[in-house]
């Protein structure tokens, strides 16, 4: 298995080790001290509601290794799971998120802990916070309406969302939820850090100052309570949901060290379900090329936390494509929205089979581990060629490896690197001796 491969490579090698995941120059590290970038998917968006854990086996799991090539998963947890009466907090729920942790490390992936939030939570039909958490009179007088985003524009929302970040206990119970998570979790060796929370609402705050005076300090204080029981966790700090609108992000710094920059990045076109216009291309590259700006702003790596689309909508493969083709121009670690079961943007149908177009638009190449500092990585689908840029660290003894998903090259593939040495394990290309001079371009066809 590639995983236990790597772990041989670093054993065996003189290079120093910092022992523990660390975010440095712009980019995550792996423990081995290598650029590590994250490429995987959501799992799931079945574990928003009760019972909060999906069927997922670990067969599952070994298929996002295995089969897709990805090296990581965000795994989707909920306050309600994990509090669902004030102060006492749901411990055989979180021994189950601990056995899938022991599946993801036998697989070799990577985890981010997502505490997902939609339209506040429960309360209102929808998924985050528990029941308890607002005044039932907001949940009363509440009416749906469609998109499901539009919700969160409801007055008796934005009154939870506001009371949130406002009253003292609710915002330290979920401040002490996040703690006892860490305190559970904190062994688990597969576990990166986390995703404090998704897609935040500003309630009625004024938008532009709601990241610099509630997102952030409560971020902060997250961290704090979470490092104090796992003082090795990286976190994944999303902006702003109005940045999912095309709003800036106003974070200009982040108040802890070891922080990865977490944004989404979807088309607005194909998220109202008209599909995706190729001509919205050039808008994602911009959109992710900004991203990146602005991780480099806070001093943080970039990582997109979701893309996603639906293969029933025109458009699937241009869509895909322009989201992997922007997170390369970034060299950006992504997870897509998800692996689950259904319609919409489910990476399998109802009846568990892979979505063809979506799943060939989604497996790709990808740097995974870096021994020196990437720039750029791409995929030609028409002539199934690779090439990754970047910048070699000849004091590394450690090699460079490139996910190549074994369902891309069934009949095998020739590397170009111009004087390289490297080796094909199963699913992974090491490039053992970079080429000479100080960027260099790996390319497979």
């Amino acid at each position: 298995m590639r995983a236990l491969w790597f772990v041989a490579v670093a054993a065996c090698s003189a290079t120093p080790t910092s022992s523990t995941w660390r975010v440095e120059n712009g980019f995550l590290h792996a423990p081995d001290g290598r650029v590590a970038i994250l490429r995987g998917v959501n799992l799931s968006g079945a574990q928003k509601a009760a019972p909060y854990i999906d069927e997922k086996s670990l067969a599952d799991y070994q298929r996002v290794e295995a089969d897709w090539g990805f090296n990581a998963i965000r795994f989707l947890m909920t306050w309600s799971a994990v509090e669902p009466q004030p102060g006492q907090y749901d411990d055989e729920y979180l021994q189950q998120v601990a056995d899938r942790m022991e599946w993801a490390r036998a697989t070799g992936l990577s985890v981010i802990l997502d505490m997902h939030e939609d339209i506040y939570g429960e309360g209102f039909g929808f998924d985050g916070a528990p029941v308890w958490s607002c005044d039932p009179a907001n949940y009363a007088a509440f009416v749906p309406a469609t998109p499901w985003y539009v919700n969160s524009l409801d007055p008796h929302v934005e009154a939870c969302v506001d009371s949130f970040y406002t009253d003292a206990d609710t915002r330290s119970r979920f401040i002490a939820a996040w703690q006892h998570v860490a305190r559970r979790l904190a062994g688990s060796p597969a576990i990166v850090g986390i995703d404090p929370l998704n897609e935040p609402s500003w309630g009625t705050y004024p938008v532009f100052q709601f990241e610099r005076d509630r997102l952030v300090p409560l971020y902060a204080d997250i961290v704090a309570a979470v490092r104090g029981e796992a003082p090795d966790w990286v976190v994944f700090a999303e902006p702003s949901s109005s940045r999912n609108i095309g709003l800036d992000s106003n974070i200009q710094s982040l108040p802890f060290d070891n922080a990865m920059y977490a944004p989404h990045s979807y088309d607005s076109g194909a998220e109202s379900g008209s599909g995706f216009d190729p001509s919205h291309r050039a808008t994602i590259l911009e959109n992710v090329a900004e991203l990146a700006t602005e991780a480099q702003t806070m001093h943080a790596g970039l990582w997109i936390g979701e893309y996603g689309g639906d293969p029933g909508a025109p458009g699937i493969a241009d869509y895909m494509t322009a989201d992997y083709d922007a997170a390369g121009s970034a060299a950006a670690g992504t997870m897509y929205w998800s692996y689950d079961r259904g319609d919409g943007d489910s990476l399998l149908d109802a009846d568990g089979a892979e979505k063809p177009e979506l799943l060939a638009a989604v497996v790709r190449p990808y740097p995974a581990r870096v021994a020196g500092t990437p720039a750029s990585y791409a995929f030609d689908a028409a002539t199934s060629t690779f090439t990754f840029t970047y910048a070699p660290d000849r004091s590394s003894s450690l090699p460079t490896e490139i996910a190549i998903p074994p369902r891309l090259y069934p009949s095998g593939y020739q590397v170009d690197c111009g004087g390289c040495t490297s080796h094909a394990e199963l699913g992974a290309l090491s490039i053992d001796t970079p080429p000479p001079g100080d960027s260099v371009t790996i390319t497979v066809r």
